[in-house]
């Protein structure tokens, strides 16, 4: 499972995010985090839809965009949508 954080260099909201996604990561070894910069792959912004910064997109295992937060996420929210994603265990 991916969670990307979106980013730009002058976006102070950006280190809030980029902490949730951080401890997120560390609460579950399932989770990557991958960062994009807006500016370093505007095409690739424009086409998933990235309108500002930050914006935070969790992806399934088949890459399947599942959660998205345009600003900053809350812990609790994001690990909401993580555990929605995960797979049952029996």
């Amino acid at each position: 499972m991916v969670v990307e954080l979106w980013t730009s260099a002058f976006c102070a909201p950006c280190r809030s995010a980029r902490r949730v996604v951080q401890r997120a990561a560390e609460l579950v070894p399932e989770l990557r985090p991958v960062e994009v910069d807006v500016a370093a792959d505007v095409e690739r912004a424009a086409a998933e839809g990235i309108t500002g910064t930050p914006t935070v997109v969790l992806r399934d295992g088949d890459g399947r965009e599942v959660f998205r937060a345009a600003g900053v996420p809350t812990l609790p929210q994001l690990l909401s949508a993580v555990a929605s994603t995960l797979p049952t265990r029996t």
